[in-house]
């Protein structure tokens, strides 16, 4: 089985979560492979990585996104119907980031560069207005800091919800949600 995390916003795969995934992936499942690609700073660009990515592995790879990785995992799942596990994902990313328009700096890979309108744009035809009932389970903090973990509840209704209460964006529950992540995520649809 393969499985594709996608890394939020002004992340890497060296965040924490995606570091906790890896190591329980080694410790209790190594035949499982994890993919964690560095994604490009630029939405359009990256969710062309993801998808060539997915498309180079086999038809039961399944996605786990985090944040902005959660809106790329939906849309990815969407089109090509896989499953996903989504931490704190974020469902409005083209409203979400206007305030960050302009030059950022990504902390992990030391990255400068300009998020612009058509970054916007690209995000913005990314929605996914009917989700598919079924091949999600979401991770949802209330404590989120980020997100409003209310709109990702009312988007993904009627999806596996997990949400803990006091838990903030970085979900510091998550090392103890992957058991049960991938026994779900190794079940045939």
């Amino acid at each position: 089985m393969h499985i594709i995390y996608l890394h939020g916003f002004n992340s890497s795969p060296q965040s924490l979560k995606a570091q906790e995934t890896a190591r329980w992936l080694q410790q209790h499942a190594p035949d499982i492979t994890l993919h964690c690609p560095q994604l490009s700073p630029h939405p359009a660009q990256a969710i062309a990585q993801a998808e060539t990515l997915l498309l180079s592995l086999p038809a039961d790879t399944a996605l786990i996104g985090s944040s902005l990785g959660g809106y790329y995992a939906t849309a990815l799942a969407e089109k090509h119907g896989r499953k996903a596990a989504l931490i704190n994902p974020a469902v409005q990313p083209y409203q979400d980031l206007l305030h960050y328009l302009g030059p950022q700096h990504n902390p992990y890979t030391g990255e400068d560069y300009l998020l612009g309108d058509e970054d916007m744009q690209a995000l913005l035809a990314m929605r996914q207005a009917v989700i598919r009932q079924g091949k999600y389970w979401l991770w949802l903090g209330t404590a989120d800091e980020v997100l409003d973990w209310r709109l990702a509840a009312r988007h993904y209704a009627g999806q596996r919800q997990s949400v803990f209460n006091g838990d903030d964006h970085r979900l510091a529950r998550w090392p103890a949600c992957l058991p049960a992540l991938f026994n779900w995520l190794s079940q045939a649809d």
